[in-house]
Parts: structure tokens; sequence; C-alpha cells
């Protein structure tokens, strides 16, 4: 076998590797970068070493649901995926910030203002899966905010779980998304607006840097 023929086999398997993928597998091995790179930069922003920290994380947790409540109120999308105009944490966050006496931020970020969450498309559902992925992870976040004395009945409702567990209710939007049928553009689309979704958190960190600095 020459090298060409050994780069095509190469190819060719892991053409085959992906299609045998789940889509959410797809969308989350692409996006493995994008994720941990706003992991980093929120951990390092120490969200919980203090509530003036945190506050600064709960008005770009307010910034995220706020682009993102349309989404979840959409009724193609609620027909797509039954329940979802229930997993939205907007008023949660809103209810949050209440407690802590932190006034709402103006849609006036850089982020807000050059990329919001798109109103149509399949492009939606990568900005879901995101949206929905960081309430899988809250669960560390929940208990890491009892150190400054929150929880999710004040202060941190919008990172407590679902009544019926976080992982089922994970598991189950997985489900309804891996079921769609999407032919390649929209598959492309879902796997932009993922990319698009975390491109719009990593905005509102580096604003928040900007602001702190």
């Amino acid at each position: 076998m020459n090298a060409n023929q050994s780069a095509n086999v190469n190819q060719s398997s892991q053409g085959a590797s992906a299609q045998a993928m789940t889509r959410i597998e797809r969308v989350k091995a692409a996006t493995r970068d994008d994720h941990q790179q706003i992991d980093d930069m929120v951990m390092a922003m120490k969200p919980f070493d203090s509530r003036v920290n945190y506050a600064r994380f709960l008005k770009m947790q307010y910034c995220f649901h706020r682009v993102m409540k349309p989404l979840y109120a959409a009724p193609d999308l609620n027909d797509l995926i039954p329940g979802l105009s229930s997993r939205s944490r907007f008023d949660d966050v809103c209810a949050d910030l209440a407690d802590l006496d932190v006034a709402r931020p103006k849609d006036t970020t850089p982020s807000a203002a050059h990329m919001a969450a798109p109103q149509k498309g399949p492009g939606r559902l990568g900005w879901l899966y995101v949206c929905e992925g960081s309430s899988l992870g809250a669960a560390f976040l929940l208990k890491a905010a009892g150190n400054i004395g929150l929880d999710d009945t004040f202060g941190a409702r919008h990172l407590r779980g679902h009544a019926d567990g976080r992982g089922r209710h994970w598991r189950e939007f997985v489900a309804q998304l891996n079921e769609l049928e999407l032919d390649e553009a929209e598959e492309a689309e879902f796997m932009q607006g993922a990319h698009d979704a975390f491109a719009f958190f990593h905005g509102l960190l580096l604003e928040d840097q900007r602001l702190a600095a």
C-alpha cells in the first residue's frame, strides 16, 4: 500500500467513524475546544469566591438566556421538541438577579450587538444544544454557590436541576435532537449554531474582562 492509498484508507475510516456517531456525539466532539475555553475562562473569574464575582457571572447568564428565550418559545421548535418551552431558565436568572439586588444588564454588549441567536432555521438547534448542555454541567456550579450562601431557592435558581434529575432530563433532550431528520445543509447549520453559541458566550466573557480591568 502506498502513501496515497494509506491516506485514503484513513480518510475513509474517519468518515465511517463520524457516520457511526450520533448527531450529539458529533457536535460534542466538534465543539470540545470551544467548550473547554469557556469553562476555563469562567473558572478564571472565580465566580464563587464572592458575591461580587458571582454577580458578574450572573449578568452574563442573563445576557445569554435572554437571547435564548425566543428559541425556547418558538412554536415550530416546540413541535419538534415537545416540552421545550418549559426548559427555559431565563425567568430563574431574572429571579436570581432580583435576589441579589443586581440590575439587569442592558442589551449593549458587543456580543449581543453582532451575534444574537438566529430566529429561524436549524442553527437554533445548535444554540439549544449549548444551552441545555450548560444545565447538565451546572450541578458542580450549584454546589460551589453554597460557598457564598446561595442555593437553588435563593440566588442560584438557574443552576438547579430538573425535578426528574439532570441526567434524565438531558438524555430526553439528546434523544429528541438525535431523532430529528436533517439534510446535509441543515446538519451544517446545526453544527455552526453550536459554534456560534459558544462564540457568543465567549464574547460576553471578553467584555466582562474589559470592564473588570
